[in-house]
């Protein structure tokens, strides 16, 4: 059972996983098992607990969407974790894989979002026309281009619905794969190229602060800018050494 989930951290209060593009955080239509279903399950066979296993839904990633996410095993840390990301005391980073380089190495984006439930797509619009509108405000930064595509790290200030899908399109961005916001084909196995690469939070019970960095899909062009970005970063280590 271990071999299905891609624990990033796991201790008795929390457990971060490296989602697949393939899995669902809350059963849909699809009658696919959900993770939380998953991680009970590893966790009654890992630690061979009697009786029911508890595991608390604490935030979402779209299905299409890879990355870190985390999960609560009690629910005193399922009430603490969920008061974190209400109150945006936590720190999420994103990757995200774009066909048409930005204008700006680095931009911060305000919008109004309005979301439609019939097409489970949001649009930007204007927020003194439309009440139902929400806010919705990201940075994002430019880390490294290929021939044909370019690595965005995105910080988010707010959580919205397909905030990051949406946003980008919305300059022209459009994240590779993303067929419902633009893109001009989809991925062979259905995701997008959007990665919650990293996630910092507060252990509910013992304070200290936990930081995840979630390894990227096993693609091609993910490992290619995987690559590229760590040997950046050696570069720039090597530097200010000297």
């Amino acid at each position: 059972m271990k071999e299905l989930l891609d624990v990033l951290h796991e201790d008795n209060h929390t457990i971060v996983v490296n989602k697949k593009p393939s899995e669902i955080v809350q059963g849909d239509k699809t009658g696919d098992e959900p993770m939380p279903e998953k991680i009970k399950r590893y966790l009654k066979e890992k630690y061979d607990k009697p009786g029911n296993v508890f595991c608390g839904v604490v935030h979402r990633l779209d299905r299409p969407t890879s990355g870190a996410i985390v999960f609560a095993r009690t629910s005193k840390a399922l009430e603490r974790l969920n008061k974190q990301f209400r109150d945006k005391e936590t720190n999420k980073i994103y990757w995200a894989v774009v066909e048409t380089k930005p204008s700006k190495k680095q931009e911060r984006l305000v919008n109004w979002l309005q979301k439609n439930e019939k097409q489970n797509k949001s649009y930007v619009v204007d927020g003194s026309k439309n009440k139902d509108a929400k806010e919705a405000i990201l940075t994002y930064r430019l880390l490294s281009s290929s021939d044909k595509y370019h690595l965005l790290e995105i910080t988010l200030e707010t959580g919205r619905h397909h905030q990051i899908r949406c946003q980008l399109a919305n300059i022209g961005c459009i994240i590779k794969g993303d067929l419902k916001y633009g893109a001009k084909r989809s991925n062979k196995d259905g995701s997008i190229h959007l990665h919650a690469r990293s996630l910092q939070f507060t252990h509910p019970t013992s304070l200290e602060e936990i930081n995840v960095i979630a390894p990227v899909p096993n693609d091609p062009l993910w490992q290619f800018f995987e690559k590229e970005v760590s040997s950046k970063s050696n570069k720039e280590k090597v530097v200010n050494e000297h």
